[in-house]
C-alpha cells in the first residue's frame, strides 16, 4: 500500500499542538484531506512509593467537562529528553521527587488524527520536593493502593485512556 503525501498546510498553531491539513493520495488513487494534530510528545508516570500506593491526580478536563481520575503527565519542552521530563513532572504534578525511575513501554496516543507519542516511567523511591505547578493546573492528589487501582478499572472508574494503557504496561511487567 502507498500513501503519498501531495501537500500540507499549517491552518493553526497553538502552545500545546499545531494542526494541519494534508492532502493524500491513496492507494486507489483517491485524494483526500485530513487534518493532523501535531504534538512534541508527552510522558506518563506510574508513580509507587514504599507501600505500592500508586500516586493519581484529579483534575478537571473542559473538552469532556468532567473531573478525571489520572496518572501524572506532561508535555515533554523543546528538545527535552523524555527521561528529564518525567523526573520534572512528577515533581510538578504530585511534589515528589522520583530517586529512580524505569521505563515501561511507550506508544502513539491517537495514531488516527495526531502525532502524539507518549513515554511511560514508573517512578520510586518518592521523596518531597515540589515543583511551582503549570498556573493552570488545579489539581488534587491522591494515593490509592494497587489493588484498589485494578479494581476500579474493572468497574469503570478510570477511563482516561494513557492512565489506563500505562497501568495495563505495569500489570504487564509484574506478570
Amino acid at each position: 500500500m502507498v500513501y503519498r503525501k501531495l501537500s500540507s498546510k499549517m491552518i493553526y498553531q497553538g502552545k500545546v499542538f499545531n494542526v494541519r491539513r494534508d492532502q493524500v493520495e491513496l492507494p486507489n488513487s483517491q485524494r483526500i484531506g485530513l487534518d493532523i494534530v501535531e504534538h512534541r510528545g508527552a510522558v506518563i508516570l506510574v508513580p509507587m512509593d514504599a507501600q505500592e500506593h500508586i500516586w493519581f491526580v484529579r483534575q478537571y478536563r473542559h473538552p469532556v467537562e468532567q473531573i478525571l481520575l489520572e496518572l501524572p503527565a506532561g508535555i515533554m519542552e523543546e528538545s527535552e529528553l523524555p527521561e528529564e521530563c518525567a523526573l520534572r513532572e512528577v515533581r510538578e504534578e504530585i511534589g515528589m521527587a522520583a530517586g529512580r525511575i524505569q521505563k515501561l513501554g511507550e506508544f502513539f496516543l491517537a495514531p488516527g488524527y495526531s502525532s502524539e507519542y507518549m513515554y511511560v516511567f514508573l517512578a520510586r523511591d518518592l521523596t518531597p520536593d515540589p515543583l511551582v505547578r503549570d498556573e493552570d493546573e488545579f489539581i488534587e492528589v491522591e494515593q490509592i493502593p494497587l489493588e484498589q487501582v485494578l479494581q476500579m478499572v474493572r468497574v469503570g472508574q478510570i477511563r482516561d485512556a494513557k492512565t489506563l494503557a500505562a497501568l495495563f504496561l505495569l500489570n504487564s511487567l509484574a506478570h
